[in-house]
């Protein structure tokens, strides 16, 4: 009877510790820089029709995903207040435009082949100077720092700029 006992609770012990390792294995995972679990970039699988969609394609671009809301709190003295981040549609480059970005794809090795695509609005035209970029990508760059960079879609001009964010060493003119 005795040595059945202590079967139990050696069992126990070892369930304890299993249930521990698996425990900090996640937290492990929750907390590291390249974490797969956190900061992952969600797609949308409803993908609306529109010009933008052909102007991407056209340019080497498949739309994998749709509209993304991404909201947003602050609190400000104690006032909670509310906002939000929209991304327009979830973007690849194809395989066969990979092929001839190879210098690109070497120098962004740490990031995901994703793009965000931002459409250009009437109301909101982007600043291209380094300043207007940075008041209008960096938040998304900021929450999806491993993506490959923003597309900015003009579809009344056919154009499409990517962005993709670096850091300045203070050593260039």
């Amino acid at each position: 009877m005795a040595g059945s006992s202590d079967k139990i609770v050696m069992l126990l012990i070892g369930a304890a510790i299993v249930v521990f390792l698996i425990y900090r294995l996640y937290l492990w995972l929750q907390t590291s820089p390249r974490s797969f679990i956190k900061d992952k970039i969600p797609i949308n699988k409803v993908i609306h029709p529109h010009p933008a969609v052909d102007l991407l394609e056209d340019a080497g671009y498949e739309v994998v995903g749709g509209k993304l809301k991404i909201p947003l709190s602050f609190t400000l003295n104690g006032s909670r207040l509310y906002s939000q981040l929209f991304i327009d549609y979830i973007a690849v480059l194809d395989e066969d435009e990979e092929e001839d970005q190879d210098k690109y794809k070497d120098r962004h090795k740490d990031k995901d082949p994703y793009y965000l695509v931002i459409l250009a609005r009437p109301r909101k035209q982007l600043e291209f100077t380094g300043s207007g970029l940075r008041d209008a990508v960096l938040p998304y760059l900021l929450i999806y720092p491993q993506c490959s960079g923003i597309l900015y879609v003009n579809p009344a001009t056919s154009a499409i700029h990517r962005i993709t964010f670096g850091r300045d060493d203070g050593e260039s003119n």
